[in-house]
């Protein structure tokens, strides 16, 4: 029985998938009023950003994200009349906000891997 041990573009590949699908998420989830389930998309694109080196030309783009969520997440927390839920208290222009970093991570991503395949 032989064990083969994984190439360096696999496991970068195996953290860059659930990054990428996680950026895609977070426009949908503001956009589609779940904003705060989207909290968890966020995380997964910052964590894996910050663990994976070979993601690090995205940590401003997951940084950019992740003070867009936590802008609106904070104001709704300490606000004096708050909502039931983030989404009915999330301003149009913060979720425009939030969506459009989401897509601003998953868009850079795909450029630099075509950036990648192209050297």
């Amino acid at each position: 029985m032989t064990t083969t041990t994984p190439h360096r573009g696999d496991t970068a590949r195996g953290t860059s998938l659930p990054v990428v699908m996680a950026a895609w998420a977070v426009p949908v989830f503001i956009v589609g009023q779940f904003a705060m389930i989207g909290i968890v998309p966020v995380l997964v694109v910052l964590i894996g950003v910050l663990h994976d080196r070979d993601l690090r030309a995205l940590r401003p783009w997951a940084v950019a994200l992740a003070v867009a969520y936590a802008i609106p997440l904070a104001l709704w927390a300490i606000g004096p009349e708050r909502a039931p839920s983030l989404s009915r208290d999330l301003h149009p222009a913060f979720a425009a906000l939030v969506a459009v970093a989401g897509v601003a991570v998953a868009v850079a991503y795909h450029l630099g891997r075509r950036r990648n395949k192209a050297e």
